[in-house]
């Protein structure tokens, strides 16, 4: 049992090490057209994603895309095309990076820093699954 503990908890530092790694070395090398189109439609579509946030429809989830939360049918469109490009950019930044192996590092890595900048009243999936109000 203890070993187990010990392998658990050396995973859990690793892991974390891991992701502090990856995130300081997160670069987009090339800015590609396909990539720059993902970035100027995020622009785009900043404001309105954000309304969804503060009306609590939309929220940020533990894998770095939103996600709705509530039964408002009329988000999907906006958050397909929010996700599209935001795994797009991961995508790009695992391959410029030869971090192919590494995209759910990424996605984890983003999806924390969503989190954190997300704005108080609005919703976060935390690690553990459970969604919460920040």
């Amino acid at each position: 049992m203890k070993k187990l503990i010990l392998i658990v908890i050396g995973g859990i530092l690793l892991a974390t090490f891991t992701t502090h790694a990856i995130a300081a070395m997160y670069d987009l090398k090339t800015i590609t057209p396909a990539i720059q189109q993902a970035l100027d439609a995020r622009r785009g579509r900043f404001n309105e994603l954000q309304s969804l946030k503060s009306q609590g429809i939309v929220g940020e989830n533990k894998a770095g895309y939103v996600e709705v939360v509530t039964s408002d049918e009329t988000a999907h469109a906006i958050i397909n095309a929010e996700n599209q490009d935001r795994k797009l950019i991961y995508q790009a930044i695992a391959d410029q990076n030869g971090l192919t192996s590494a995209l759910g590092t990424i996605e984890a890595v983003f999806a924390e820093v969503q989190r954190s900048k997300a704005q108080p009243g609005e919703h976060i999936q935390l690690e553990n699954g459970a969604w919460v109000t920040k």
